[in-house]
């Protein structure tokens, strides 16, 4: 896992998301303390669990976001699942265990990219070398006298240096084996015939093709690096990445818990307080079986996130509530707010509308009074309408800017969006904004 203090891990965060101060720390010590507890002697790294995390706030407001950026963030397995996904045992669906499944399959695939890396000289040499051998017959028919050795020196500097990437050869290389999808129970699970045949000590079918030099060596080079890497030592790596630094978010818990007092248990939603019940001893620490081997969940770090609108974390059962022990509220986002995600993050709103329109040849700014007047804009459709938090931005900029991207077509032009321009594109908001002040 990447030493990052939790200062940093929230200097990180701000990059990409505005305010939600407490959700980020919160979020950033859980993170430290996963490095810390791996820092202990092995008799009191078992004493120590992890701090589970439910986050609380409206639609929009950088819950999944933070997730998102975690995920890019650390070197560690972390999935994303919707609690609406799974379904309480008895009933179609996949079951809460698939979860744990998915964060194991996470951490091969980080486990198996790291020693990817590690190979990809090695194995970019024995690609080269295959191509070489597959190169020379060419070179040689159009310079007979030059000695191989030469030859094969000069084919090896020109695939280093990417001279050759254009050209067309014919190569004999390993058939992709596609998974057959199996469904029992309503529940998915894929067979890789290659990995079966692997297994039986047999080689994966190989078919010739005719490719381009750059993809026969991209092919090659995966090739090689599936034959020196041991895959017994990645699934050992990765279960235990995934035992004691696995993060699993739960995005829409919310959606499984009941709507308050008084709601009905009936109707279609009858298996909600199954699916908590069921993902208690998941979060509780149980031993989930997987096709690499058993895991526990002991150690796991669990962030939940929900808007929380008609339903509270209070209407979560008990004995669920008490295993996320750390709950944090994400503020609504102000006028304020808005302007700040239009103009600061790395991935602001403005920035990315900007280039994208700069590639058809229009010069966009923005003045500071538009950007105040769609911030404006946008608070107050959230505050008189459903409260969809910064998604209501990629709404009204959308619409803003429709005519414009129509319009474009590569000849330059140099648009100044100014307020009136904001108020004439946009003017069924402005027109609600406008009445605003005549409502006692």
């Amino acid at each position: 896992m990447e030493l990052f203090t939790p200062k940093e891990i929230v200097q990180e965060l701000d990059k990409y998301i505005i305010g939600q101060a407490e959700a980020k720390k919160s979020v950033a010590v859980a993170l430290r303390n996963r490095y810390r507890r791996s820092r202990l002697d092995d008799k009191t790294r078992e004493e120590i669990t992890p701090k589970n995390i439910i986050m609380k706030g409206p639609t929009g407001v950088g819950k999944t976001e933070i997730a998102r950026r975690l995920a890019k963030l650390v070197k560690a397995p972390l999935v994303k699942v919707e609690a609406t996904k799974f379904t309480e045992v008895g009933y179609v669906g996949r079951d809460v265990e698939s979860m744990v499944r998915d964060l194991v399959e996470a951490a091969i695939r980080l486990v198996r990219e790291e020693r990817y890396e590690e190979l990809k000289p090695r194995a970019t040499q024995a690609a080269v070398d295959k191509l070489v051998k597959v190169i020379m017959p060419i070179r040689k028919e159009l310079s007979p006298d030059t000695p191989e050795a030469q030859l094969a020196e000069s084919i090896s500097e020109e695939l280093v240096d990417g001279k050759l990437d254009e050209m067309q050869i014919e190569i004999e290389v390993a058939e992709p084996q596609r998974p057959i999808q199996m469904m029992q129970n309503g529940q998915g699970a894929e067979i890789n015939l290659g990995d079966i045949f692997k297994q039986m000590g047999g080689n994966k079918p190989k078919k010739k093709r005719k490719l381009y030099v750059k993809d026969a060596m991209r092919m090659l080079v995966l090739e090689e690096s599936d034959k020196l890497i041991d895959s017994d030592s990645v699934n050992a790596e990765a279960l235990r990445r995934a035992e004691q630094e696995g993060i699993i978010f739960i995005d829409e818990i919310d959606k499984i818990a009941g709507a308050g007092v008084g709601s009905s248990r009936g109707g279609p939603d009858v298996s909600r307080e199954g699916v908590q019940r069921d993902i208690l001893p998941i979060v509780e620490g149980c031993t989930v079986s997987t096709k690499y081997g058993s895991i526990r969940t002991d150690f796991i770090l669990f962030i939940a996130a929900g808007a929380f609108h008609v339903s509270e974390v209070k209407d979560l059962i008990p004995e669920l509530q008490g295993r996320f022990p750390v709950v944090v509220t994400l503020d609504s986002l102000t006028k304020e707010d808005f302007v700040r995600i239009l103009t600061e993050p790395s991935n602001a709103l403005l920035k990315m509308y900007t280039a994208l329109l700069k590639v058809d040849g229009v010069e966009l700014k923005f003045t500071k009074e538009a950007i105040e007047r769609i911030a404006e804009m946008a608070s107050f459709e959230n505050t008189n309408s459903e409260n969809i938090g910064a998604r209501r931005l990629h709404s009204l900029i959308e619409k803003l800017l429709t005519e414009v991207s129509y319009e474009a077509h590569g000849e330059k032009v140099d648009l100044v969006v100014d307020k009136a321009y904001v108020d004439s594109h946009l003017a069924n908001e402005y027109m609600d904004l406008d009445l605003k002040r005549y409502i006692i």
